[in-house]
Parts: C-alpha cells; structure tokens; sequence
C-alpha cells in the first residue's frame, strides 16, 4: 500500500509538470505569432492583457455564476443541524473557516467546492447524497470539497482558464492575421514560399493549439481529483469512507439537471453521468472513479 503523503506529493509534483508544459507551449506560441505577424511579442501581450481582464471577472464573480447556475440554495444552520456540524468539524480538523454550505435539489449524488481562497469559499451538495450515503460516506466527500479549497484549487484552475484562453486567442489571431494579410511584413518581404509555409503551419496551430491546451487543462483537473482524494482520506483517517461513496456514485448516480459544461470540473464526479464513449471519456474532466477508488483502498495511513 502506498503512503498517503507519498501519493500527495506525487499529485502535486505532477500538476506542476503540466503548468510547466503550459507555460512553454504559450511561449512557443506566442513566438510563433510573432514570427508570422511581424508584431514581435505585441499580439501576446494583448492576450495577456485580455485573459487577465476575462480572468479577474471570473475571479471575484465566478462562484457566484457557479452556485447560481447549479440552482443551489444557501443552508442555514437550522435547516439542516447534522449536516452543519459535519463541514464544521472537518473544516476545524482541516484548520479551515467554515465555508458557505449550499443545497442543490437533485437526486444525482454530487458535491463541489468554489471560491477563491479559503475565506471566501463555498461548498454546494445535493440532496441525494445527503439522503442516499452513509455518515462516512458523506464525510468522505466533504473532505474532499474542502481538500480543494485547502489546496487552492479552484485558484490553480483558474490560472489554467487564462492560459487556455490565452492559447485559442493566440490560435486565432495567428489565422486571422494570415487570411486578411495582417501584420507589418508582407509575403514578399518573408519570401512567397516561407509565407506558404507559415500559412499552413498557422491553420495547424489554429486547428491543434486549443485542442493541446484543453487536454493539457484536463490533465490538470484529473490530477487535483487525485490529490483531493488523498487530501480528503487524510483529513478523515478513513479512505474506505471516500471509496465507498465513490462506488455508489458509479453505481448509483444520474446525470445532474443543471449540469453544463463550464462548471463541470468543479464537481467531485462527472455531472452528466456515466459515459461508455471513449472519446467522451477522453476529454472528461474527472479521471475513471474505479481508478479513483482503487487509489484509495491502496492508500496507508
């Protein structure tokens, strides 16, 4: 059985790999756009700019379009005592504040955690995990929402947003550019075949680049479920817990009725339900929940 902290850190020294990987593949990118346009590092600065505007927008609002678009509804501790005291206590064990708890009317067995810091974090779950698992289970999955936010993150995804941003404006102005002649060179000062080659190699990128970054993105989201999991088993000494709910979530579990892309990395398990389909699984945002599960019952604590 694997150590638990090995497990993390192995998450974390992976996650960093792939940001790594993201910041070269934007620097070579960005250089490629300025060899075809002629404007040097200009173009990537104005995607830079742009991206970080978008970014700071989703920044301080983002969990709030999140909570919203869920149709989750904010619980006060009188309405659901029991359920109170556990994110509670998790969150003191986990040296947390405690964070907004929100319920989400839906028989689907889901959960997820926004915000961005532990201040100003929120947790939504659906009332069919509250009915349908066990005091373990559930606790299982609340501390894998607040290992989120313990771990930043929703801040690290939303780094990750802004270089994916930044790479489909890249991809796109680079095209753009080459079609309405744009740029301060023109083909005869590139040579008319180096303007070709460019061309083709511009509607490559254009085609392949966002592609790239979206995998690279999931990459990404895959590994912070990982160590969400490892955080969560943990935070509560117990990873059968965890395991356990992940199963019945296999099992049991239904598409969300307010699922939608956009938000869809955010929940502990796929939102739209179980998929056979590869390529569906391909671009997933959540790794398969049986390798989830057998992570866990190999974790030592």
């Amino acid at each position: 059985m694997a150590p638990i902290y090995s497990q993390i850190n192995s998450n974390r020294n992976r996650t960093a790999l792939l940001v790594l990987i993201f910041l070269i593949f934007i620097f070579f990118i960005g250089w490629f756009f300025g060899q075809l346009t002629g404007y040097g590092y200009d173009g990537l600065a104005i995607a830079i700019i742009f991206s970080l505007f978008m970014s700071g927008v989703s920044y301080f609002a983002g969990d709030k379009v999140a909570l919203w678009s869920a149709g989750a509804q904010a619980l006060e501790k009188r309405d659901a005592p029991e359920i109170y005291r556990l994110v509670e206590n998790l969150a003191i064990t986990a040296g947390l504040p405690t964070p907004k708890i929100f319920i989400i009317q839906d028989p689907g067995i889901n959960a997820f955690a926004t915000g961005r810091d532990p201040r100003h974090a929120s947790m939504a779950i659906t009332t069919g995990a509250i009915q349908t698992l066990e005091k373990e289970e559930l606790e299982g999955v609340i501390a894998h929402e607040l290992s989120h936010i313990k771990n930043y993150d929703i801040r690290l995804m939303m780094i990750v947003l802004v270089l994916v941003g930044m790479i489909s404006l890249l991809a796109n102005w680079m095209f753009r550019f080459r079609l309405f002649g744009g740029g301060r060179r023109n083909d005869r000062e590139e040579g008319g075949q180096l303007g070709a080659l460019l061309m083709i190699i511009g509607v490559i990128l254009m085609i392949l680049s966002p592609i790239i970054a979206q995998l690279i993105q999931l990459a990404v989201s895959r590994r912070r479920e990982y160590l969400a999991d490892a955080s969560g088993a943990l935070l509560t000494r117990y990873p059968e817990g965890l395991a356990r709910a992940l199963q019945k979530i296999s099992t049991q579990n239904r598409p969300l009725a307010h699922a939608n892309d956009a938000t869809a990395h955010l929940y502990i398990a796929n939102p739209f339900g179980k998929t056979k389909s590869a390529l569906h699984n391909l671009f997933s945002t959540h790794p398969p929940i049986e390798e989830r599960i057998k992570a866990l019952r190999q974790m030592s604590i």
